[in-house]
């Protein structure tokens, strides 16, 4: 049996519908529209372009097209899915209609629902009360399953292991660009396994550097470069992050880069260091922060500390200095401070964490350093 079918007997997606029955009734509605397609492929297994799943407090179905009859009826008994797969060839309104006439409250995904949906769906109920929940099922989704964790766990060590093949192209002078190197990067995460980036490598070099999110490009990464990597591999559906700065080529940091290095470096850890349930998110951010404000680089970090991931590489809670929640065991959040300072370059150190009752444990292992050994 291989690693991933292993993993995909751990999926309940039984237990997530439950959950949603729960929240449902203290919110007093009679059932849910979901809508978006992450909340359906978290509820269901089901990947497709098309998809509402409605729940009520004794069915759940998913509706979709006909081009996905096969597909949907695979993909969900891969998932353990007891969901009811119906194939609605007029579009998903009459099953809608048919699953919650005469219900009295009925709640819509207030954050995926458009304006003229929501105008649809009142003409279907003139005598309901539509209900507007704000991320019902995406705070269900922030806390990882055994399953979740699996797929996580799995995609971070493939990116720890493309890193370890890859590096060498950058340990000494190779005359390969930014994109070249990009490439061989997610090429190596495809060798072992990854069904996909993440999300869009960053490889950003000498100049570039100082630019957080800058795309790669056709620069040829030089001798002394700083070169920030952030990139992740994907399982599941389920994404890893993970940024290392690196200097290219086998010469000596100059003083200020090593010192650029060394306090992002105190930082990242200052943040790692503070992760534990029952701690403000805000916190993780002022512990990072403090650090660079004491080394007089504050200016220089202008992003938020980290976020949680999953089925997308952005979820909530994000953790930055406004941040109201606090942090859940079982969250899976990133923790990367960087500082950008134009005439040096950029630097910016990342793991992913997953958070515990007495602290943290990291999912990205690849050494740090700007000479990294592996």
């Amino acid at each position: 049996m291989s690693e991933s079918a292993s993993i995909a007997e751990n999926v309940n997606t039984k237990d997530r519908i439950d959950r949603v029955r729960s929240e449902l009734v203290d919110q007093e509605c009679e059932g849910l529209v979901v809508t978006s397609l992450v909340n359906v492929r978290w509820l269901t297994g089901f990947t497709g372009s098309n998809a509402t799943v409605v729940i009520t407090p004794t069915h759940d179905v998913l509706i979709t097209d006909g081009r996905y009859q096969i597909q949907g009826a695979r993909e969900m008994e891969a998932a353990r899915s007891e969901t009811e797969l119906r194939i609605a060839s007029a579009g998903p309104d009459p099953d809608i209609l048919s699953l919650l006439e005469g219900s009295k409250r009925i709640a819509l995904e207030a954050g995926n629902v458009t304006w003229l949906r929501q105008t649809e769906i009142a003409r279907l109920f003139p005598s309901t009360e539509l209900v507007p929940l704000v991320s019902l099922v995406e705070d269900l989704r922030q806390v990882k399953d055994s399953y979740e964790l699996a797929c996580l766990e799995q995609a971070a060590a493939i990116a720890d292991e493309a890193f370890a093949r890859t590096y060498p192209l950058l340990a000494s002078p190779n005359e390969i660009t930014e994109t070249e190197f990009a490439k061989k990067l997610e090429a190596a995460m495809a060798d072992l396994g990854s069904e996909e980036p993440s999300f869009s490598t960053i490889v950003a070099s000498g100049p570039n550097s100082s630019l957080p999110h800058a795309r790669p490009g056709p620069r040829v990464i030089a001798e002394g470069d700083l070169v920030v990597i952030d990139f992740g591999a994907k399982i599941g559906g389920y994404g890893s992050d993970m940024t290392r700065t690196i200097l290219a080529g086998a010469g000596e940091p100059t003083q200020a880069q090593a010192q650029l290095y060394s306090a992002v470096l105190e930082s990242q850890q200052a943040g790692v260091d503070a992760v534990r349930a029952g701690v403000p998110e805000a916190s993780i951010d002022s512990a990072c922060r403090s650090v660079l404000d004491k080394a007089g680089l504050g200016d220089h970090f202008v992003h938020g500390t980290g976020h949680s991931l999953g089925l997308e590489i952005h979820e909530q809670p994000i953790l930055f200095s406004r941040s109201k929640g606090n942090l859940k065991a079982g969250l899976v959040v990133t923790v990367e401070p960087g500082a950008y300072p134009p005439e040096i370059g950029g630097v910016r150190v990342e793991d992913c964490v997953l958070v515990t009752e007495t602290g943290c444990r990291k999912l990205t292992h690849a050494p740090k350093g700007l000479v990294p050994v592996f």
